[in-house]
């Protein structure tokens, strides 16, 4: 049996993480990836986080890992004999994955592959896009997490400090993976009508959607935003008597078992108007220090019995260690170089993936595909398909709820799928419910701008499955649909006897995608699985914060990607569906989509014995690297304005001193190179800060843009309207809705040359709204109907559900 992609060519003409994350995610698909480099290499051929010396007949294992099974090309391209074997190369392939920084790319843009082979899916991957006002603007990875409001994100961190970015460069690997995903979207339409696309990603926009929690639908629907002021998690990651330890409170309960867990149950109050975080944050220092006098093993052993969301703190030492890890087999060796590296982030049951292989040399393949017979491809027959949405005709019923399985099924709807989201009156979709819009409120449970911003373009069944009657509706539903996706805890699925099994009798060709937290067997199997949780267990909160505090949760970043993971996984599927006729089933395990976008710490520590560490603001990739007061009195009365910073070049650093006046300070000699800046980062900061704090952010960024310099205002967040480069990309759409008012909603991370060019097709759905459109569909009488509804199987209120009946 093959990998679904088998047979299916790319060329990838991009450099860096997000471009080698996503031709990752194809190989381990089965594509056929032919890496194309310049003669001095891809970059991260000499690249080590930690700085590791990385001999010249060697390349770096972060390369190793996003390189593997790949062939290497070396194409100079000051050659024309070169740039003929380029031009036969992607004439002959399937897909192009382009990024500006590489020398290669340069020769060739993505609108001049798009014309000139209209069979090839191109997808161009750059910073802010490639039109628009910002379009030839610099930008780190860094700078964009200011941009995009996901440095103070929802809340992280603490007043008395600067806001913090996520460490690790999250942001450019949740960009591979949303490249990716687009990729494989569009290769659906691809395979229907023959003509290809151009898709024009931005990091951006994927950074906005994988790192903030919808802030413009949220502050425009109620008229304020989520967050006003960083404050810690409580408990969060928290120091126990023998090391660290993550507990969470995600829900009310919660906090009420953690109050009784610690001895505490005077910290109960049932109707505070406080949120679950405000009344954490009231008794944190009593709080920390019950938990300072407990063992962190014994503490969690504690935790799971109550319920309460908990983990030990991974970091890339640790991590490979943790029995869950060890039982699930999270973690392979490296064929090349022997380094630790996880497996792929999700796993499809008879649909194998293909298996880990050694990353090639530079030009290892040169001679082959030089010496090689081409075939260029056909250009595509006919008209395009009238429908360009990719996913049309696909029927998806979503059993999602939160945000993690929420997003994926998002994704689908944007993209032409039909999508069912199924709930209960005794259980809404749990963002129905967390908008604070108080019960007196008309239609409360209609007004939630999280609920309203995921699940656009999808129909609402309200349905409870717990009773007899709303299984069997349930079960004959499944029998219409190609796709399940849940993201229960395993246990939920095991008790009611939907498990793939049991729908693939009902539907043999079905795909199920199941979202545990941390996966359908090992020890932690049934642990309640917060994104927090997620992140703390797999050491993306390892390297986020500042080095003399426990580590920040990012809060943002574990739910949405292991959603557009999710997407990943299920396109696959549905690929080995279309060649097969065959049924998958898909495991996408949060933990397992977070461990992949976290690579780079246990790979460090394998291959070098590095252990990274937060630092704060600072980072890596370029010094200086920070955040700089300014001058401002922020919306809210504050000294709190920054700007981000971040040189990655010696010309960058040359061009920083001119456009300070060229002061004393800046001009030693030791500067000029990145090792120097480095080692005087402190002098550094202090005097750049000494400059920015005098001038208004917007002059910051106007003087340094303008000169070559990555640098970007840190936004809150539901300020991402007010970006120029959003609103030429129409990055976010007007929605309208029967009960709010219209609101912007954010869209995917994509223009696409040939369309769609609208995403938001129908509004979030109303509670039951479609109950009796898709149950007369089913087959049911108005008289079955109106049962089912008297009997509170189905309603449009919330309420205590179809097993009332029984208790009568």
């Amino acid at each position: 049996m093959t990998a679904p992609l088998s047979g299916y060519t790319v060329i990838d003409l991009s450099t860096g993480i997000a471009g080698g994350y996503c031709t990752k995610v194809l190989a381990d698909g089965g594509a056929d990836i032919i890496k194309v480099e310049a003669p001095e290499g891809d970059p991260l051929r000499r690249w080590s986080a930690s700085g590791a010396s990385i001999p010249p007949d060697r390349d770096g294992a972060l390369f190793g890992f996003l390189a593997g099974g790949k062939h290497s090309v070396v194409i100079d391209p000051e050659q024309h004999a070169d740039l003929d074997l380029l031009d036969r190369l992607v004439a002959s392939a399937d897909a192009v994955v382009w990024s500006p920084e590489s020398p290669v790319a340069h020769r060739v843009t993505p609108e001049e592959l798009h014309g000139r082979y209209p069979h090839l899916i191109v997808t161009a991957i750059t910073a802010f896009g490639l039109d628009g006002p910002w379009s030839d603007r610099p930008a780190t990875e860094f700078t964009l997490q200011a941009w995009s409001g996901g440095a103070i994100g929802i809340g992280r961190g603490s007043q008395d400090r600067p806001p913090v970015t996520i460490g690790g460069q999250v942001g450019d690997w949740v960009t591979g993976a949303y490249a990716a995903a687009m990729t494989l979207a569009l290769r659906a339409r691809a395979l229907r009508d023959g003509h290809g696309e151009l898709i024009d990603l931005s990091m951006l926009e994927a950074q906005i959607l994988g790192l903030t929690y919808y802030p413009v639908t949220y502050f425009q629907m109620l008229g304020h935003p989520w967050r006003t002021e960083r404050r810690p998690t409580v408990p969060g990651v928290a120091e126990a008597a023998d090391g660290l330890v993550a507990l969470g409170c995600g829900t009310a309960q919660q906090w009420w078992d953690l109050c009784a867990m610690s001895g505490h149950d005077e910290w109960i109050d049932e109707n505070t108007e406080l949120t679950i975080t405000e009344q954490a944050n009231l008794h944190a220092e009593e709080l920390y220090r019950w938990i300072r006098e407990q063992r962190a093993d014994e503490l969690r052993d504690l935790a799971a019995a109550f319920r309460i969301p908990t983990s030990p703190v991974g970091n890339g030492e640790n991590v490979v260690g943790m029995d869950h890890f060890v039982a699930r087999g999270s973690f392979t060796t490296n064929p090349r170089d022997g380094f630790t590296q996880p497996t792929p982030p999700y796993r499809l049951t008879d649909c194998p993936l293909r298996r880990p292989a050694p990353a090639p040399r530079l030009g290892e393949h040169t001679e082959v595909h030089r010496a090689a017979p081409s075939t260029p491809r056909a250009a595509p027959a006919g008209e395009p398909d009238s429908n360009r949405l990719p996913l049309a005709g696909l029927r998806v019923l979503d059993m999602t709820t939160f945000w993690a399985g929420p997003s994926c099924t998002h994704a689908l709807g944007m993209l032409g799928a039909e999508v069912i989201h199924l709930e209960s009156t005794a259980r809404p979709d749990g963002t129905r419910l967390i908008a604070g819009i108080p019960a007196t409120v008309e239609q409360w449970w209609e007004r939630s701008p999280i609920f309203s911003a995921l699940n656009t373009n999808k129909k609402c069944l309200t349905l409870d499955f717990q009773t007899e009657h709303g299984r069997d509706v349930l079960r004959r539903l499944i029998a219409t649909c190609d796709v399940v996706v849940e993201n229960f805890t395993p246990r939920v699925i095991d008790q009611t006897g939907l498990d793939f099994a049991s729908m693939r009798a009902l539907r043999n060709d079905i795909i199920m995608v199941r979202m545990p937290g941390f996966g359908l067997d090992g020890p932690w199997r049934d642990n309640p699985a917060f994104a927090y949780i997620i992140e703390d267990a797999t050491g993306l909160s390892w390297l986020t914060g500042f080095p003399d505090r426990t580590p920040y949760e990012p809060y943002s970043v574990g739910d949405p990607n292991a959603g557009v993971h999710a997407l990943n996984a299920l396109l696959l599927a549905l690929e080995h569906r279309r060649q097969t006729g065959q049924g998958v089933l898909v495991e996408a395990a949060m933990a397992d989509a977070a461990l992949n976008i976290a690579a780079e710490q246990v790979i460090e520590y394998s291959a070098y014995g590095a252990l990274l560490q937060r630092d704060g603001n600072r980072g890596p990739t370029a010094a200086p690297q920070n955040l700089y007061r300014t001058a401002e009195v922020d919306e809210f009365g504050r000294d709190d304005s920054w700007v981000a910073v971040a040189v990655q070049t010696d010309a960058q650093w040359e061009a920083l001193r001119d456009a300070l006046g060229r002061p004393d300070w800046a001009m030693a000699a030791e500067l000029t190179t990145a090792a120097g800046r480095r080692a005087a980062h402190d002098v550094i900061d202090e005097h750049l800060g000494d400059w920015c704090v005098t001038r208004a952010g917007d002059e910051v960024v106007e003087t340094l843009w303008a000169a070559g310099i990555p640098v970007a205002k840190v936004m809150q967040p539901h300020r991402q309207t007010e970006l120029p480069q959003l609103h030429h990309r129409r990055f976010f759409e007007q929605v309208r809705h029967p009960v709010n008012d219209p609101a912007p909603h954010s869209t995917l991370p994509v223009n696409l040359a040939d369309g769609p060019s609208l995403f938001h097709r129908e509004p979030a759905p109303l509670l039951g709204e479609h109950n009796h459109e898709i149950l007369t569909a089913l087959g049911l009488t108005d008289a079955e109907i109106a049962e089912l509804s008297e009997d509170g199987v189905i309603g449009t209120v919330p309420g205590v559900g179809g097993r009332r009946k029984a208790v009568r």
